[in-house]
């Protein structure tokens, strides 16, 4: 099996996996909003791509997109100081206990949304930590 048949299996195993668990919402959201606020500004422009993101991402399908939206605002909500962002990185280590295959999905929806625009220094830091708490290779992943 080639490494892009790979990824897109491990992508459907994580959809089947992590689909309708409301912990992953959150612990999701709470990964986009802590990538949204690194640069300490939070935009209109970035909240729109997120919650799009999300809501056409396969592995939350089963959630509505006022989920997402409520969810990915509560996050941001958190993210906008110190404390708040350690309770959206508690949210997100949570999820470390998941099969290696949804931690790197969940990863990865983290990483789309930093994508919008490119990827800066501040998000990098804040992938880095998300990459950490979830146990995956940051590097590995940003690179297929």
């Amino acid at each position: 099996m080639s490494f892009l048949a790979s990824i897109f299996s491990t992508a459907r195993k994580t959809v089947a996996a992590i689909d309708g668990a409301p912990a992953t919402l959150n612990g999701v959201a709470a990964a986009v909003a802590n990538v949204i606020a690194a640069d300490g500004q939070i935009e209109d422009a970035e909240i729109d791509a997120a919650v799009n993101g999300m809501v056409s991402h396969p592995s939350l399908k089963s959630f509505t997109p006022a989920q997402i939206e409520k969810a990915v605002g509560d996050a941001l909500r958190q993210a906008k100081s110190r404390f708040g962002r350690n309770e959206n990185n508690t949210a997100i280590a949570a999820l470390v206990t998941k099969p290696e295959d949804i931690r790197q999905g969940i990863f990865l929806i983290a990483a789309d949304v930093a994508d919008q625009g490119g990827i800066g220094d501040q998000e990098h830091v804040a992938l880095e930590n998300i990459a950490k708490a979830l146990g995956v290779d940051k590097a590995k992943l940003l690179a297929a």
